[in-house]
């Protein structure tokens, strides 16, 4: 394809909003809240996924999914502008996020970059298809944000690997098909050269699935146990102990989640549903909206959404015109959890003593004391945001790394904490 064959935006722009009117339903502004921010029966999640998968087939169909995917994996082969195009059509429209994130960022945007070529042509048709709903484990019980001292192992066995191990805050394991995971395949070398990453059946057998509840009920995260699990080694993507490398570029990905040009999401969307729109339901369901300091914390959220949506297509249109390092993500991501937590905590001062406690006749207010609780899921979820202030430290602004005492010793040799099992 020329420079000269590809659609239009306002062509493309067009195109997809005939068809998203004529085929898709009008949602309300927080009907589409995440499921993590919801709490609902299980029977209830699976339709919703069972018609997001739905959704992005017919997407498939019509010419609209994968639009930044490349043809031959059955993509459009179109720009980023198109698809930030395509988001603010489908704003106000069912659309299916639930399955976004993180199948299509970071997951398949790991495939396409370092899969092999039999892997992309047996993935990524899929997923684009909806038939594939793809999980990241990367997180441990032991390890917490540093994902590079992973004891989940991975031994060779002839022409298959077997892994044991855990891994733990996965969001939505529990109806998901595949999955990324990070293993340990040499303990003789620092932690970040012994790593490596394959692609995990997640109803494969020895593969065993707890479901952990929040504070809130919520029993989306989930904890995997891995016993002998065996994996093809043609299921290993990118070298044998380097899956660091693999892993700065999938943690990039997961960095950009929600502004990565292979999502497709509303603009304007919010994963908690807890954006300026709700201020207003709060502060009037709570009979504040006439007073000026409630309007004052409306304006703050407000404010940084606004924020925040320009930061995000300032930081994505800089990394791809070269003019900021691919790491600049995460000041997006820095910018997300703080701004999250805050519009989260504006919402239960508007909502006063209902947000202690509360009924289901109080509207918009009800539920903002759980949301003030578990308010820093934003800062953890996606990588957290002490890691954020890491990465643009040393790697974007150039400062000194932080010391490290197991930097060059065999991981095998770096002491731990006992066993939980011990």
């Amino acid at each position: 394809m020329t420079k000269d064959d590809v659609e239009t935006i306002d062509g493309f722009r067009l195109r997809a909003r005939a068809w998203i009117r004529a085929n898709l339903r009008p949602v309300g502004p927080n009907d589409m809240a995440g499921l993590a921010a919801n709490v609902i029966g299980d029977g209830e999640a699976l339709a919703v996924v069972a018609r997001e998968r739905e959704i992005q087939r017919m997407l498939f169909d019509a010419g609209f999914a994968g639009i930044c995917f490349p043809r031959e994996y059955g993509g459009q082969d179109l720009t980023p502008a198109h698809q930030r195009a395509f988001n603010e059509e489908i704003a106000g429209y069912e659309c299916p996020v639930e399955i976004q994130a993180p199948t299509f960022a970071p997951c398949a945007a790991v495939l396409l970059e370092f899969g092999a070529e039999e892997q992309k042509q047996r993935h990524l048709p899929a997923i684009l298809k909806g038939e594939e709903i793809w999980m990241q484990l990367l997180s441990e019980p032991s390890g917490g944000s540093d994902v590079a001292s992973a004891l989940t192992s991975a031994v060779r066995d002839g022409d298959d690997w077997i892994i044991n191990g855990s891994k733990i805050w996965t969001s939505g394991a529990w109806l998901a098909d595949w999955a990324l995971c990070l293993a340990r395949t040499n303990w003789d070398v620092p932690k970040h050269r012994g790593l490596t990453v394959f692609l995990l059946p997640l109803r494969g057998e020895g593969v065993q699935v707890h479901r952990i509840e929040m504070i809130n009920g919520n029993r989306e995260f989930c904890q995997e146990f891995l016993t002998d699990v065996r994996v093809p080694d043609s299921d290993r993507i990118g070298a044998i102990d380097g899956g660091w490398t693999v892993g700065t570029r999938w943690m990039f990905h997961e960095r950009m989640l929600y502004n990565s040009p292979y999502v497709t999401v509303p603009a304007g969307w919010s994963q908690t549903g807890v954006d300026a729109a709700l201020l207003v339901d709060v502060a009037r369901d709570a009979g504040r909206l006439p007073d000026p300091g409630a309007r004052d914390l409306i304006g703050e959220g407000r404010m940084l959404e606004v924020v925040e949506q320009a930061l995000q297509q300032r930081i994505a249109r800089g990394m791809t015109i070269g003019r900021m390092p691919d790491q600049a993500a995460a000041v997006g991501r820095l910018f997300h959890g703080v701004a999250m937590a805050r519009t989260m905590t504006i919402a239960f001062d508007l909502a006063g003593g209902a947000g202690v406690a509360w009924t289901d006749d109080d509207g918009a207010v009800a539920g903002r004391g759980v949301d003030f609780l578990v308010r820093q899921t934003a800062c953890i979820g996606g990588g957290t945001t002490e890691m954020a202030r890491n990465v643009i430290s040393e790697r974007v602004l150039g400062m000194p790394r932080e010391p490290s005492l197991d930097r060059d010793r065999a991981f095998r040799d770096v002491p731990r904490g006992p066993s939980p099992r011990s």
